[in-house]
């Protein structure tokens, strides 16, 4: 597969190489419109941390009520260090093919190539749609329960339920799932990264702020439950830390870079991962700090007691505009490569991307992309339980078991080597925690299924 195009910058008045128009007869709808190769190294490193550095991370003091101070750092390390080395190792089999002038631009692309025909169709690319259109439907849901504690804060006897804000959420989702390409997200993305920085500071410092005044609960770390609810909550909580760390879309994250790709992926990486540091560990040890095993999957619920604001009003809003917006972002990001289906199926690559002809079926099918995961997030405000087992099935074969399978059957190095023993390692344990952490989440949604309810004001 031929990269999109070699430019970089916007996309209007730039150079086109002249063995641009016989690759573009090669490519698809899909790859041609939606996964433009136009990036900068920067633009890589926003797309990487918006998809990655996302309000998940606001329930790492949750996941640290099981894990406890040493275990819930140890976690985040080994989380933080095995992703990063992953992500790596797929951009160099990305890189690897492009310089045979093979490139991918898809997750199931890579999977057909490296492992045959039927990984790419019946296992890597439903498990990456349902992951990404998950993260969405997630998106959609902790939009509406954002603008609904903004709501509460003005109006606390007000009489609107949950369902409502999802759609409002929407409605904003629906207006910015149009916006054409993953490259010309890159904007949109530069403003997520800030958004993440500012509400990570917000939350981190609000926690501070509880833990050192006489507000917040009294600090119990200990970890709470029978053995058998420790062993389960244990292995819940890596596929919380694993779903933190997931993003299941560098193949199509590393197509918006303009080639030569070389070395570019890296440099956003360390972007990305800077960021990482600085947001995950601060809201991790300041969230649990604050409110030991009280703290609740999303960290900013901590600042709201019985209706009674730990912090003033006006930071709780401040914060959570922050989230919304960034919430924004991601979720059309995870839209990618339902767009990039969509794209494919609907759109004529012989037309121009901005004709009637492709305009016109763009427009719908995304709209009705968006307003089909709002509905699922309105009528199962419980989704979170569902994510949980979509993030073991998902995140954790996606982001810490095929990049070292990949890499191993690609370059093929020898079984004497540490590179080839440590892939195989990280394969094996991040695999068999896989089918853990599902066990966890399945076991998890039998204990609330009596919770549950359709359109449920939460």
């Amino acid at each position: 597969m031929s990269p999109a195009g070699v430019q970089e910058g916007d996309d209007a008045g730039e150079v086109v190489h002249p063995w641009l128009d016989h690759h573009q007869k090669e490519l698809d709808a899909g790859a041609l419109f939606v996964l433009k190769s136009k990036g900068s190294w920067l633009h890589c490193g926003y797309h990487l941390t918006t998809s990655i550095v996302a309000p998940a991370l606001l329930s790492l003091p949750y996941a640290f009520t099981f894990l406890g101070w040493a275990g819930g750092i140890i976690c985040l390390v080994i989380g933080a260090l095995v992703t990063f080395y992953s992500y790596n190792l797929i951009s160099l089999v990305l890189e690897h093919h492009a310089q045979m002038d093979n490139r991918h631009l898809r997750f199931r692309d890579m999977a057909h190539d490296i492992m045959g025909p039927r990984w790419g169709k019946f296992y890597v690319g439903p498990i990456q749609f349902m992951v990404c259109y998950g993260a969405v439907v997630a998106c959609t849901l902790l939009g509406g329960e954002c603008l609904k504690t903004i709501y509460l804060l003005s109006k606390p006897d007000g009489t609107m339920k949950l369902y409502e804000f999802v759609i409002i959420f929407g409605c904003l989702m629906l207006v910015l799932v149009q916006v054409p390409s993953f490259h010309s997200l890159r904007h949109i993305n530069m403003v997520s990264l800030v958004l993440s920085l500012l509400y990570s500071a917000c939350a981190t410092g609000g926690s501070i702020y509880i833990g050192l005044s006489s507000k917040g609960t009294e600090k119990d770390y200990s970890l709470a439950g029978d053995t058998p609810t420790r062993i389960f909550g244990f292995f819940n909580a890596i596929a919380i830390i694993a779903t933190t760390f997931g993003n299941g879309i560098i193949p199509e994250i590393q197509a918006t870079l303009a080639p030569p790709v070389k070395g570019k992926m890296f440099k956003g990486l360390c972007v990305c991962y800077a960021v990482v540091v600085v947001t995950y560990f601060s809201v991790a040890i300041s969230g649990y700090w604050a409110f030991g095993n009280q703290a609740d999957a999303l960290l900013l619920s901590n600042f709201l007691v019985d209706g009674k604001a730990l912090v003033p009003k006006w930071f709780i809003l401040m914060t959570n505009m922050f989230t919304i917006l960034q919430l924004s972002a991601v979720g059309v990001v995870y839209l990618q490569p339902t767009n990039e289906v969509l794209e494919t199926t609907f759109a004529d690559p012989m037309s121009t991307e901005f004709s009637a002809r492709n305009v016109i079926p763009r427009l719908i099918s995304r709209s009705i992309s968006i307003i089909v995961a709002t509905t699922l997030a309105a009528m199962l405000p419980f989704f979170g339980d569902i994510n949980s087992l979509i993030g073991a099935f998902g995140f954790l074969p996606l982001d810490f078991v095929l990049p070292v399978i990949f890499y191993n059957l690609t370059f093929k190095p020898s079984r004497r080597s540490s590179i080839f023993w440590l892939n195989i390692t990280i394969a094996v344990v991040f695999s068999t925690v896989a089918v853990i952490a599902a066990v966890a989440a399945v076991r998890q949604i039998a204990l609330d299924a009596d919770t549950y309810q359709l359109f449920a004001d939460l």
